[in-house]
């Protein structure tokens, strides 16, 4: 014979019910009244995952069965009287998976870390200093006094109100709304015993300062997560902060995946004759550049320098390719007087000649002189009709008849 059968009642079994018949009955009833399925029915859930924790322990089951639920709480179970989270107790039976469990993780902290080329380029340590919350050390995360939080009798611990409103006849619309008696907390606490530290908070603001180690090859973007460095709270796995790298421009060079591309200006001397110049890198040395006379460089060429790019992320020493884009800048107008250019024109390549050149008769030809053009950056009318000689292509287009 059992003393009471409210437990039994409450999970709708017999009070000479099997183990297996008792896990049955909490998984349907368990997963009928969690919160995240019907948020009224908080202190219906609790009940079952209490009423589960002690008919699933063999000992606290024959101390129920004699004393009836008083001898529970009197601790006879040598667990002094205090429950086990109901939301612990179903994690614990559903084996901790699925979307509730991932419920159980607090929120992640992302951080953006502006960073330089040269640190991408060479590593380094940069100190983030962030504020997080923590759990309250003098109440563990209760706020207040052990054994003095009660279930907020407005939410029945849901943390939240239900209330009706009627729209139009018999049309009755539910709203939802955060419990202002509790906060949201579905517990309350009593002026008296609530905790100094944090005023029943539960938890505290603490400043924190972490180290990132920004390794060598990182890219733009890429993340850098410290595990359970967020926020705390009571109840729930810390989440991550995720520290974002945001790369700034660099005025020499542009990053491509693990090349570096850089821009180089040639006189028309350098381009035809040869040169040498200083190329400063990202770890502070100096590259001599140098082409040698007779080789051509010509406007956009695009050179490359072996292993003198970005280190590779974890195979640091080895590296991409540095790339050069030339551009090659000409002489200013009659920068020789027409002696010397006639001169000049010796070493150059001779200029192409027509072979029909003397059957040409002069008669057939109109011969143009060049001039500086600027193309309008919109089409003009003229009379109601468009100018069709200049396109927005850039072209400009001539006509014969």
């Amino acid at each position: 014979m059992v003393k009471e059968t409210g437990f039994y009642d409450t999970l709708g079994v017999k009070p000479n019910a099997t183990a297996e018949e008792l896990k049955k009955a909490y998984r349907k009833l368990a997963l009928k009244y969690h919160p995240d399925k019907n948020p009224t029915e908080g202190e219906r859930f609790k009940q079952i995952s209490q009423a589960y924790e002690v008919l699933s322990d063999t000992r606290k089951r024959e101390v129920y069965d004699r004393g009836g639920e008083k001898a529970i709480k009197e601790g006879g179970t040598g667990g002094g009287g205090v429950f086990t989270s109901p939301m612990d107790i179903f994690d614990m039976f559903f084996g901790g998976g699925g979307r509730m469990q991932r419920e159980r993780k607090g929120k992640n902290m992302v951080h953006t870390l502006s960073v330089s080329l040269e640190e991408l380029y060479n590593g380094g340590t940069r100190k983030l200093s962030l504020q997080k919350n923590i759990i309250c050390d003098r109440c563990q995360g209760r706020g207040g006094r052990k054994g003095a939080v009660e279930v907020c009798p407005c939410c029945q611990g849901t943390g939240v109100q239900v209330q009706l409103h009627q729209i139009m006849g018999n049309v009755v619309q539910q709203v939802s709304t955060l419990c202002m008696a509790c906060h949201g907390q579905g517990q309350r606490i009593s002026s008296k015993d609530k905790c100094k530290g944090c005023g029943a908070r539960k938890i505290l603001r603490q400043n924190k300062t972490l180290e990132v180690h920004i390794d060598r090859g990182m890219k733009d973007g890429q993340k850098i997560v410290f595990h359970a460095e967020g926020d705390q709270e009571p109840g729930l796995e810390p989440g991550d902060v995720i520290i974002v790298l945001d790369q700034k421009a660099h005025p020499t060079f542009t990053r491509k995946r693990e090349n570096l591309i850089m821009s180089m200006e040639l006189r028309l001397v350098e381009a035809l004759c040869g040169f040498q110049k200083p190329v400063q890198t990202l770890d502070n040395r100096t590259l001599l550049i140098t082409s040698h006379p007779g080789e051509l460089i010509k406007p956009g060429t695009r050179k490359c320098v072996l292993n003198e790019g970005m280190p590779l992320h974890r195979r640091p020493f080895e590296k991409g390719r540095l790339i050069i884009v030339f551009t090659v800048v000409f002489p200013v107008e009659n920068f020789l007087p027409l002696d010397k250019l006639k001169k000049l024109e010796h070493y150059l390549p001779g200029r192409a000649e027509d072979e029909d050149s003397e059957s040409m008769d002069d008669d057939l030809y109109f011969y143009a002189d060049l001039e500086d053009c600027e193309l309008p950056r919109k089409r003009h009318h003229f009379n109601g009709t468009e100018d069709a000689d200049f396109h927005s292509g850039g072209a400009i287009q001539c006509q014969t008849s």
